[in-house]
Order: C-alpha cells, then structure tokens, then sequence
C-alpha cells in the first residue's frame, strides 16, 4: 500500500494534527509548507490531501472535507491579526502577509462587515516591519504573528479571531484536511481522527519540541496550544465555517458559494 501524500502546514498550529503522521512514514507521507503552496499542491493534484486554508474548499466543486478535525478558534486566537498604528477607522492601506488566502479572505470579510472601512489592500511577504512602512496596517499569521514584538514597534495587536467571534458568535475554522473523493479511505480517515487526538494529547511534548532550549517560548507555545487554538470540527464550527465561506463568496473572494461536504 503507497502512502498517502499529505501537504501539511508548518505552523504551530498544525502541529497536534501531524504529531502523529510524522511517526507512521510507511501510511503517511508528510510535507510541510506555508498554507497558499499547501492549497497548489492539492489543486495540482501532487498530494493526496492538504492541510488548506479553509476558503480553498470554494475552489474545486469535488472537495470534501474530512470530518471532525480543523484548525480554529472560539474567539482570540494570537496567531492571525492585524497590527495596526492608529484607530481601526482610520485605516486606508493593509499589506497583507500572502502566506493565507483564507486570513486574507477574513481580513476583507470583516473590514467590510466589522470594521466598515474600504481600505487598498496591498500583497506583502510577511516582514511587519517593512510591511507597516507605507501601510496603515499589516496582516500577520503563524508563528511570526505569535512571536512578534509589536509594542517595541509601536503598533496596536487587533486579533481576528476574537473580532469574528463578537461579530458572528461563532467558531472561525482557519484550516481543514481537505481531498477529492477516493484520496483516502474510511480507514485513513479513522486515522487522521486518532492522530488528532494523540497530538492533543501531546500538546506539552509539542511545545517543548517548538521552544526548544528556550523555556520562555516554550510555556508560550504550551499556553497558545491549550488556550487558543481548537481542533475540533463539530456542528458549531461547522456554522462558523459555512457563514465564513457564504460572506466570502458574496463578496467575490471565491468563486461560488456551496456547502460543506465530508469525507
């Protein structure tokens, strides 16, 4: 039996769902990546199944979606903001980090719904220094949006996490696994569902391997992992990711609207 290829994400974020994958080589063969290349290599047909922003499912009508499992967060999430110098309202340029389609889906979804601001929106590598130079404000994700210092820049922390869940009262699912019809099997699903809950499980022995010698990063990695991040995807999230994917499509950011389909 070939393994199945797997384009993962190299975040923090994903790693209580790949914990696992990396020490079964024989049944899983595991790339990491940043989201947008994750989502080309599966539109590509080169992996199997992708660890992929979640607007990416609006852009195949055969992806489905594995059931129970995603990335996400109940309000602040850390990892996904928007670093800004002034007031919300006075906000008329972001450089947006291009590592994500879906956070730059979420960014243009709440400025428009949230924040009622038309800002230009400017593409940008994800350097917040340069970024925040000749924009108002800049979108971060992962680990730099985690780990930046943003006070000693003199900029303001606005976490899109917690800013769709006041708007919406509901989950924000960032990430899913995500495959065509027949790219995996009931029983590797099965499998992906246990891996993610012995990544779960593991969340300290994560954090130690992400802070390495530093216990500072360490605890952060260990809190941001029990207190932020969310690995379920149930009824709930399931909501916040169909009204998520519903705004996206009303205002042009994918391609057609449709509903959720699993594995």
């Amino acid at each position: 039996m070939n393994p199945v290829r797997i384009g993962a994400v190299g975040y923090l974020n994903a790693r209580p769902l790949t914990w696992a994958l990396d020490r079964s080589p024989d049944r899983w063969r595991v790339r990491y990546d940043v989201p947008s290349v994750c989502s080309a290599l599966l539109h590509a047909g080169e992996v199997d199944l992708g660890l992929i922003p979640s607007v990416e499912y609006l852009q195949r009508p055969d992806y489905r979606l594995v059931p129970g499992i995603g990335i996400g967060s109940y309000g602040p999430v850390a990892s996904v903001a928007l670093f800004t110098r002034g007031a919300i309202a006075s906000i008329r340029r972001i450089a947006l980090d291009t590592s994500s389609r879906t956070s730059v889906a979420l960014v243009k979804v709440l400025c428009r719904y949230r924040f009622r601001i038309e800002p230009e929106f400017v593409p940008h590598g994800p350097d917040l220094h340069v970024m925040t130079q000749d924009s108002d404000a800049a979108l971060l994700i992962g680990d730099p949006a985690l780990e930046v210092e943003h006070r000693t820049m003199g900029l303001d922390k606005i976490d899109l996490g917690e800013e769709w869940t006041a708007m919406t009262g509901l989950p924000f699912v960032y990430a899913a696994w995500t495959g065509r019809p027949g790219a995996i099997r009931d029983d590797d699903v099965r499998a992906l569902q246990q891996a993610q809950r012995e990544g779960i499980n593991s969340t300290e022995a994560i954090a130690a391997e992400y802070g390495g010698n530093d216990p500072a990063a360490t605890a952060r990695a260990a809190a941001y992992l029990r207190h932020n991040v969310r690995y379920a995807l149930g009824p709930e999230e399931a909501r916040g990711l169909q009204t998520f994917l519903d705004y996206a499509a009303e205002t042009g950011l994918a391609p057609h609207a449709r509903t959720l389909e699993f594995f």
